[in-house]
């Protein structure tokens, strides 16, 4: 099939490209290459881990034209919208970006999908939709109206913008709520990659609500084979819908939600204790309050994904975390 990504450059987006381009689609990508994090780290992904074989346009997801154009020229039979402005605590500090690009640039892909006949949309929501809800593990059936952050509130719009277009246009679209993926390539403004270069140049790390927090950390792989075979899955009406008893997960309209997590949430201080085994040295600690925006636990229901696809992630988090930091050491050159 021809599979248009966005976000190419992107940490899950170079990892999906790879391994769909080795199933032999036809992979063609988006994606800004903006400055948010180190632009060189970008480049590498397509350079290096894409061996530069993707078509990649240097595009800005909120130019509607520019994404018309591609659609016009690629006519994708699916596509995996994985492009957004990610991060909770930077959402605190520059807002008017995650509107800019999370729904204005979503609504973009939406008008492009929809003229252009695309037979299977998967776009990412985020485990972060969950906010205030207690209730664990997860589940894609819970209510999420009580988002705790900007960018969760855009991640639970796009799956009501989504929905809207599988009701209006009959277009399947399915939303991957995403928890904690981790792995080599990763973005510097994310826990490991922070702490694994924190703890080599022997600075403190700062350890968030006192080390209490618990997260359903999801290797990178996991997640790419888990999209590997939705691409092969548009969405279905749920023949046993009801509006007397709506399943939030599904539809009338070929629309579906699933959670791709590990099932299994790890204590940070675990995660912390991987990392330091893996590179042979302790972390200094700088103990924190809770921050805004975060929650303090994620724990993913993944039932229905098995259901569905027969696959669950399963890297347990050493293997993930000794695989993440035997790529910083080779990527940066550092003397294990």
């Amino acid at each position: 099939m021809k599979i248009l990504i966005t976000g190419t450059a992107g940490f899950i987006g170079s990892h999906l490209a790879k391994k769909l381009s080795e199933q032999h689609h036809q992979v063609v990508g988006i994606d800004n290459i903006n400055d948010y994090y180190d632009v060189n780290l970008k480049k590498d992904r397509l350079s290096i881990l894409l061996n530069n074989q993707i078509n990649n346009y240097q595009i800005d997801l909120k130019d509607s034209n520019e994404v018309m154009r591609v659609f016009e020229i690629e006519q994708p039979e699916v596509v995996v919208n994985l492009a957004a402005q990610a991060g909770v605590r930077y959402s605190l500090e520059n807002p008017h970006a995650y509107i800019t690009s999370n729904i204005n640039g979503f609504m973009n892909i939406l008008e492009g999908c929809r003229h252009y006949q695309v037979n299977n949309l998967i776009y990412a929501s985020s485990s972060s939709v969950y906010g205030a809800n207690t209730t664990k593990p997860f589940a894609t059936t819970d209510n999420i109206d009580h988002p705790l952050s900007l960018y969760a509130a855009t991640k639970k719009s796009n799956e009501l913008m989504a929905h809207t277009y599988s009701h209006l246009y009959n277009l399947p679209t399915t939303g991957l709520r995403f928890f904690t993926v981790y792995g080599p390539w990763g973005r510097p403004d994310m826990a490991l990659f922070k702490f694994t270069k924190a703890i080599i140049n022997n600075e403190s790390i700062d350890v968030y609500n006192h080390g209490n927090m618990m997260r359903d950390f999801t290797y990178v792989d996991d997640i790419v084979e888990a999209i590997s075979r939705l691409v092969k899955r548009p969405a279905k009406p749920n023949k046993k819908w009801s509006g007397d008893n709506p399943d939030p997960s599904s539809s009338y309209a070929p629309y579906k939600v699933y959670n791709i997590g590990n099932n299994s949430p790890v204590k940070l201080m675990e995660f912390v204790e991987a990392i330091e085994k893996r590179i042979g040295k302790k972390a200094y600690k700088n103990y924190m309050g809770l921050q805004p925006g975060d929650v303090p636990e994620t724990y993913a229901n993944v039932e229905d994904l098995f259901k569905d696809i027969q696959f669950k992630p399963s890297t347990n988090i050493q293997d993930g975390v000794n695989n993440f930091v035997d790529w910083y050491m080779d990527y940066y050159k550092i003397n294990k």
